[in-house]
This record gives C-alpha cells, sequence and structure tokens, in this order.
C-alpha cells in the first residue's frame, strides 16, 4: 500500500501544478443543526459527523463552479456530469478513499449513512476495489488528528481536494449593527489544492467561498 500512495503522490506532483488557497469558516450553524439532530439521526442507526456537512457544501461548490469537478486532458477539459465525492480514510497501514457515487442526490442522512458504510468497511478492509474507483473530487479531514492547516496533494486525474483543519475555538470580531465585538466561535480552516492547468486563484476562491458560504449559513 505504500508503495502504491508513494508512486501515486509522486506522479500526481509530476502532473500537475498544485497550487493552495485557505480561507477560515464559522461552523456555528453546523454545529447547532448537528447538536439537534444527532439524536433522531442515532435513532436511524447513523451516527452523524461533520463529514457529511462538508460533503454536502462540497457539492454546491461543484454546482457553483463546474470546472473543478472535471479532469485535464491535452485534448481539452472533460466535464463529469455525476459528481462522485471521494472521502480519504486512514488507516495503520496508510489511506483509502472511499467514494461517495452521484454525491449531489442525497440529503443529509444519506450522506452520513454513506460515510458512516464506506468508513467502517475500509477499517475493517471490506471495501470492494469498485468503491475505491470513479471520484470525481476528494476531501480530506486532516483536522480529525488535531492539524489545523495542511496542503493535501491531488488525487489524480482530479482538479482538485479539500483539506479541512481541526474545529478550534477562537477569538473572532463580529459586527452587529454596526458594532464591533469579539465572540467565540468555532472556526476551522479550508484548503483547497488544485489543478492550475484548469483554473485560476479566482475561480477556485469562487469555489471556496461558496463551501465557505454554505456552512456559515446552514439551515439544513
Amino acid at each position: 500500500m505504500r508503495r502504491s500512495i508513494a508512486e501515486h503522490m509522486a506522479r500526481s506532483v509530476r502532473t500537475s501544478p498544485h497550487v493552495t488557497t485557505v480561507m477560515e469558516v464559522d461552523l456555528s450553524r453546523v454545529l447547532a443543526h448537528r447538536a439537534a439532530h444527532q439524536e433522531a439521526f442515532n435513532r436511524q442507526g447513523v451516527r452523524l459527523t461533520l463529514t457529511p456537512y462538508f460533503v454536502m457544501a462540497t457539492v454546491a461548490g461543484l454546482q457553483a463552479v463546474p470546472v473543478f469537478n472535471g479532469s485535464f486532458t491535452e485534448q481539452g477539459i472533460i466535464m463529469h456530469r455525476r459528481i462522485n465525492i471521494g472521502v480519504a480514510v486512514a488507516l495503520n497501514e496508510g489511506l483509502l478513499v472511499p467514494v461517495i457515487p452521484d454525491a449531489d442526490e442525497k440529503n443529509l442522512l444519506g450522506l452520513a449513512r454513506a460515510v458512516n458504510d464506506l468508513a467502517e468497511r475500509a477499517r475493517t478492509k471490506r471495501l470492494r476495489p469498485e468503491e475505491t474507483h470513479g471520484g470525481t473530487f476528494t476531501i480530506t479531514n486532516h483536522g480529525v488528528t488535531g492539524s489545523l492547516f495542511a496542503t493535501p496533494i491531488i488525487n489524480q486525474p482530479q482538479a482538485g481536494i479539500l483539506g479541512i483543519g481541526a474545529v478550534v475555538k477562537r477569538p473572532v470580531v463580529i459586527t452587529q449593527n454596526g458594532l464591533d465585538a469579539i465572540a467565540i466561535r468555532p472556526l476551522c480552516y479550508l484548503s483547497f489544492t488544485f489543478d492550475h492547468r484548469i483554473a485560476d486563484g479566482a475561480t477556485a476562491d469562487r469555489f471556496l467561498a461558496t463551501v465557505k458560504q454554505r456552512l456559515e449559513q446552514w439551515e439544513g
């Protein structure tokens, strides 16, 4: 597995000019929604983690900026009709990226169920080979081990990968009714590494800003 990962990572860096853009996101609404619905999900046998929220926000970003659901070729950019989101799962032996097919067609419950199932079967070595193929975009939540910020490597032949940092409460300045105040908010860094052959920084920022907006204005 390590040899396979090493070859894939080295080939990715040789293939794509990697550029990373970073934004900070306030997860207050997401955490409030999770707290309010966690018990209902548990009754249906589904553990509600933060990952499904990030998948759903990523889908919104890809729908707003579909070029990042594409792949670069010498003949032109291939635009994928289906949105298949790979979610990296860390194992003792390395990293697997099971894929949620047609993530745009699933609601939060469906995404949570898919994330639970794929992650559990990845860790118990029960994934079918085809379940790690066909992804059009990848998410890696490096924050689960305490990492605040990272610049992940693109999963070829995809156009980009979203890195999610640890959620940390920090003081921030907020403005209400024209007055500034210091408040404590649960924040995390989102790092988006993209293939510079496919798009420029302004386009990447538009994608990441859409992801950020979807999370910060979460309404279910």
